[in-house]
């Protein structure tokens, strides 16, 4: 089984960027589909990204598509998330998590981390 640990949260201002890390390790981590959810409280949680265990396709929400981008380094067993022109609204707890399947849905991610902390300020 793999397990994930985010990092790269903090505190930045409105048209900002941050890029969120996430380091797997276990058996065959680098098979693993990655995905990025994000969870404001109060609010569900919402999909953000989603990669291809090869890293050849990739899928976006659309609150956040043309501003983050979703990659990965298989060499590292790491996933990042770069996230450009930041809003106040993307404020949120941000987790990755792993999946057998790619999509878009938090049902089909089996193993979660435990999530880093993202605040924008306007």
């Amino acid at each position: 089984q793999v397990q994930l640990v985010e990092s790269g949260g903090g505190l930045v201002e409105a048209g900002g960027s941050l890029k969120l890390s996430c380091a797997a390790s276990g058996r065959t981590s680098s098979t693993y589909n990655m995905g990025w959810f994000r969870q404001a409280p109060g609010k569900e949680r919402e999909f953000v990204a989603a990669i291809l265990w090869s890293g050849d396709r990739t899928y976006y929400g659309d609150s956040v598509k043309g501003r983050f981008t979703i990659s990965r380094d298989n060499a590292k067993n790491t996933v990042y998330l770069q996230m450009n022109s930041l809003k106040p609204e993307d404020t949120a707890v941000y987790y990755c998590a792993a999946s057998d399947v790619l999509g878009v849905q938090a049902y089909r991610y089996k193993t979660w981390g435990q999530g880093t902390q993202v605040t924008v300020s306007s």
